[in-house]
């Protein structure tokens, strides 16, 4: 690949920022230390970065802000997508599959809900299924239209991966009542955490802001494994009966 396709981290996070207004040159290094980025390395020592890399950074990116992964899990999607498109590659259909992780361009813009079987390889009706029981919501064009946002389109895909399993919409809806309902336990937690550390001044602060949303996917991840815990526990003692 010709030097001209590569990056320093600097024009990395100069790129990637727009979207990621908190991306820092530290927070890459940092996800290079964690096993998650492996840039080549000029003669010089200076890092390189490939679009390859640039994407897989943007992935990353992606499910911290808008999937609150650990970086854990995040590792772990990453390499078994990097599996399944090594098994991809050989198939004649390959190219026609679906990613599994938007572009931060994708997630950022609205899609016309009539592009959903184009863009999410799912049907209009149940997208509108998703939006009548709360779990995503439409804006409107000029025209009236119902658009579908970008941050959307991975848990549309999510969904409609679970009715392989029987499991549909309206089996979701309780998904929906018991988010609202945490959602206040965390903006409680949130707001005392905050406190400890300075207050709402403090909280502006970039420093701050990036320690809160850290606080805020711990949470989500060690209520996601109680919860996790919890239903795993109650269906193996059914099936034991």
């Amino acid at each position: 690949m010709p030097d001209f396709e590569y990056l320093t981290i600097g024009k990395l996070v100069q790129r990637l920022q727009p979207a990621y207004p908190d991306l820092t040159v530290s927070k890459v290094r940092y996800l290079e230390d964690e096993g998650l980025l492996s840039p080549l390395r000029s003669t010089g020592g200076y890092r390189k970065y490939s679009p390859k890399d640039v994407a897989r950074l943007e992935s990353i990116l992606y499910m911290q802000k808008h999937r609150f992964y650990p970086l854990a899990v995040i590792k772990e999607q990453l390499e078994r997508q990097e599996r399944e498109s090594s098994q991809e590659a050989v198939r004649a259909d390959g190219a026609d599959e679906i990613p599994v992780v938007d572009s931060a361009e994708t997630v950022e813009k609205l899609h016309p809900i009539d592009r959903m079987p184009e863009i999410c390889g799912t049907s209009v009706s149940f997208v509108r299924s998703l939006e009548e029981i709360g779990l995503i919501q439409f804006k409107k064009s000029p025209q009236g239209r119902d658009l579908v946002e970008g941050r959307d389109l991975q848990l549309i895909r999510t969904c409609d991966e679970l009715q392989k399993f029987g499991i549909g919409p309206k089996n979701l809806r309780q998904y929906v009542m018991a988010a609202n309902r945490e959602s206040a336990m965390f903006e409680q937690a949130l707001v005392v955490y905050t406190a400890k550390a300075g207050g709402v001044e403090v909280e502006r602060t970039e420093e701050m802001r990036s320690r809160a949303d850290e606080a805020f996917n711990r949470m989500l991840a060690l209520t996601n494994s109680i919860r996790s815990t919890l239903i795993k526990r109650s269906v193996r003692n059914a099936l034991s009966e």
